[in-house]
């Protein structure tokens, strides 16, 4: 554990543009952060990000995040992003400390991650941690356009309290308002936070050639899209590449590169 962060943030500066209007905490360090525009909203698709920050001691301190919300309500209701606090981390321990109202700076979108157009094939989206984002921003947004397309949902974390949007993409399952196949895996399997866990076991990368082989998933039948961390992500890849899936047929988002600091990550 490290001190309190002592930086102070500007309440106030020339360089905010948004506001954080909605905030809900997942666990003690996994919120959803909902943050708006001043002015009118920034079109995005779904699969990019945007990039936060405050002003902090004078610096201007700012992290990218995908959104997970839909693009459709950007104008209404904002952007919303799925974060994880790390302590010591740069950007999330003052993002923590804001309370609703703070004024913040925001810019985006960026990024290439995004579905292809009227593709009927399943889709395959393998995630780690808060990796599932762009996932939830897709589905809500082929769900409201009333073209969902049939997903299955791979999010792997270490503690079961950790999965996010879980209700949400359980309820569209229960439901069948979206055709949706949740496969949530829990990779710390003697922890005392995982008792009573009836799900999968293992890093999500570990279930991904078990999920095909039982679902049917195939390279004629799947494409695939991959978020989170560069060594699963690598995994993940490997495992499909060799199951005979052509690269282009396999997209990925890493939230870092290999060896360097977390993009979105603290």
């Amino acid at each position: 554990m490290t001190g309190p962060d002592l930086r102070v943030i500007a309440p106030e500066d020339d360089r905010y543009n948004a506001t954080l209007v909605a905030r809900s905490d997942e666990t003690e360090s996994l919120g959803y952060f909902t943050i708006k525009f001043d002015g009118p909203a920034v079109p995005f698709e779904s699969g990019q990000y945007m990039t936060i920050g405050v002003i902090a001691d004078g610096r201007l301190v700012q992290r990218p995040y995908s959104v997970a919300s839909d693009p459709g309500v950007a104008e209404s209701e904002g952007y919303e992003l799925y974060i994880r606090l790390v302590n010591g981390g740069q950007f999330t321990p003052l993002l923590w400390q804001l309370p609703l109202g703070h004024r913040m700076r925001m810019i985006g979108p960026k990024g290439k991650f995004t579905l292809l157009p009227d593709d009927d094939r399943t889709h395959l989206f393998i995630s780690s941690g808060t990796g599932n984002a762009p996932f939830v921003s897709m589905m809500r947004r082929l769900a409201r356009e009333g073209h969902p397309r049939r997903a299955v949902f791979l999010n792997g974390v270490s503690y079961q309290h950790e999965l996010g949007y879980r209700s949400l993409v359980e309820g569209w399952a229960a439901s069948g308002s979206y055709p949706v196949t949740y496969v949530p895996t829990v990779s710390r399997r003697t922890a005392p936070e995982n008792e009573g866990w009836n799900g999968r076991w293992g890093r999500v990368e570990s279930i991904v050639a078990p999920v095909c082989d039982e679902l049917g998933l195939t390279p004629a039948n799947t494409i695939v899209y991959i978020c989170g961390n560069p060594d699963m992500i690598l995994s993940a890849e490997e495992t499909l590449l060799g199951r005979g899936f052509p690269e282009d047929q396999v997209k990925t988002e890493l939230y870092w590169p290999k060896g360097k600091e977390p993009r979105g990550g603290e």
